[in-house]
């Protein structure tokens, strides 16, 4: 009853030896003689023999035919995702049906081929059908199904559960090779339903977001700002207002991030061909967890020389608007670009990157439409301004009295007026008298 193995024969075995050899006291001339029994060297001396289970057989090799059949479940994932999300799903069922078509399959199991950053949490079945699990090693599963046989036509179904929350994603693919056997022979011909290979992609989702701030949000220049609001550089002449920018990179999962690069476009000049504006001194990711690579300005110092004339520059002031908009999507627009390459990035985790400049305010005191003091223009094209729109308005005003002039506005014919004034009446007083005579 206790037999586990129903494969192997019941060995029976009985070993035999000569018993101590016990003669009289009496004395005699020779020795007593002492028995030998005569064996084979290398061989033991007993007896063996084996009793096997009987087998109901329908053929006569007694082949089992074994026929797998299988299918993945995620939990907490819709069927027809076609991938595992890394971080979204938990763990993992393995849905399995094992069928015995040949006869009484002995000793039958199946056994799991999985990756080692899976762990086994537990076995599954519908109905105790004595069906059990072993793991083996970290990556080998063995459940014994239907002991001590498994019955012709039979069929069992179970479930294996894995946890993948450890699950690194090095591996594009997460793969389960599922093979069954038995004790029996099998024919060759149906081998080939007794291996099953499950697979599904590994992908990592992640919802990332970029945030960011700039000190100061607003600054002033010019001659009359104070010179302890800009810092210079050694042996440099000009004024530069320090700014600093700071990105955060948010990862809302619900996979890492493995790797991501950040880039960062700045309008770098006002004009096509003009001076760069910007000076970056240093960029810094949060924990060193990145490095960054940027161009340097080999000139950060250049005080633009005045090359329009103040016609042009008036002309600029009210066809140009006192804001200008500089977007590094528009085609025209000359900007420095920087590059960050971050490491990974865990679910709801964040990374800083500081950006550390310096801004030439020398090139903006030279563009006269953008250069505005609290929205004020510069000093000498008020003054142009209001002398040029004097100019304008007795040019307009000249310009309506010669056109009153030519209409006739300024020439009365006070003579001709009176006389016809005094024929009308004349008439109106003949009519009257030719009436009262009537």
């Amino acid at each position: 009853r206790r037999v586990q193995d129903v494969i192997s024969p019941i060995v029976f075995e009985a070993a035999y030896s000569l018993g101590e050899h016990v003669t009289g006291e009496e004395e005699r001339e020779l020795p007593a003689l002492t028995p030998v029994l005569r064996w084979k060297k290398g061989q033991k001396i007993a007896q063996k023999n084996q009793t096997v289970f009987e087998r109901n057989c329908r053929s006569e090799d007694c082949a089992a035919d074994l026929q797998l059949r299988g299918k993945l479940l995620l939990s907490s994932v819709d069927e027809k995702t076609p991938y595992l999300a890394l971080g979204a799903v938990k763990n993992i069922s393995l849905n399995i049906s094992i069928s015995n078509l040949g006869d009484d399959a002995y000793d039958a199991n199946v056994s799991f081929n999985v990756s080692r950053e899976l762990f086994f949490i537990n076995m599954w079945q519908k109905e105790e059908m004595g069906i059990s699990c072993e793991l083996l090693e970290s990556d080998f599963l063995k459940c014994s199904v239907g002991f001590p046989f498994m019955r012709s036509k039979s069929k069992y179904e179970f479930s294996v559960i894995f946890d993948t929350s450890h699950l690194s994603g090095e591996e594009e693919v997460l793969s389960f090779i599922v093979t069954a056997q038995s004790g029996n022979m099998e024919r060759s011909e149906s081998l080939h339903d007794n291996t099953l290979t499950l697979m599904v992609p590994l992908m990592h989702e992640v919802d990332t977001s970029v945030a960011g701030v700039m000190s100061p949000t607003s600054f002033v220049y010019g001659e009359s700002v104070d010179a302890s609001n800009f810092i210079q550089l050694d042996d440099l002449e000009c004024h530069f207002q320090p700014l600093n920018v700071t990105l955060q990179v948010y990862n809302t999962g619900p996979s890492t991030l493995p790797g991501s690069s950040v880039s960062i476009s700045f309008p770098n000049r006002l004009l096509s061909g003009g001076a760069e504006m910007f000076h970056v001194q240093e960029m810094v990711v949060g924990q060193e967890k990145g490095n960054c690579s940027f161009q340097k300005n080999p000139t950060p110092c250049i005080i633009p020389q005045e090359q329009e004339n103040i016609f042009h520059t008036i002309f600029a002031f009210f066809t140009k608007s006192g804001r200008k908009v500089l977007d590094c999507e528009k085609p025209g627009i000359s900007c420095l670009t920087m590059h960050c390459n971050l490491s990974a990035l865990a679910k709801e985790e964040s990374r800083t990157i500081d950006i550390y400049m310096l801004l030439n305010t020398e090139i903006l005191k030279k563009v006269v439409f953008e250069a505005l003091h609290n929205l004020e223009p510069r000093g000498y094209v008020v003054g142009w301004i209001i002398a040029i729109s004097l100019l304008v308005g007795i040019l307009i005003f000249l310009l309506l009295a010669v056109l009153l002039w030519k209409m006739g506005f300024f020439r009365r014919r006070y003579k001709e007026i009176i006389e016809a004034e005094k024929n009308r009446k004349e008439n109106e007083d003949s009519w009257d008298w030719v009436q009262k005579n009537q």
